[in-house]
């Protein structure tokens, strides 16, 4: 429930709101066109977003592409190594 009150989606369905009462009785231009195409990647980017976040909370692994994945990349190399660690020393016991 907190992903769909993520700041970026909810600044997606606010801005789709007022866009939606600032074209409502105007003719379509080009620049209607546009800003209605920008709110879509706008709430396209939002929804990527918080399904990537998602997938790192369960520990799922996220596109290559995405701002999560290089945390969730050094997140797992610091776990390997820990777990690397804890393999030694039981070696060693």
């Amino acid at each position: 429930m907190r992903y769909v009150f993520s700041t970026g989606l909810f600044g997606a369905i606010s801005t789709g709101i007022s866009l939606i009462r600032g074209t409502r009785e105007t003719p379509i231009t080009w620049r209607a066109v546009l800003a209605w195409l920008s709110w879509g990647i706008s709430l396209a980017l939002a929804i990527g977003a918080a399904i990537d976040m998602h997938r790192d909370e369960r520990g799922i692994e996220v596109a290559t592409d995405s701002p999560l994945a290089k945390v969730q990349s050094k997140r797992m190399k610091k776990e390997s190594k820990q777990l690397e660690k804890q393999l030694k020393a039981a070696q060693k016991r």
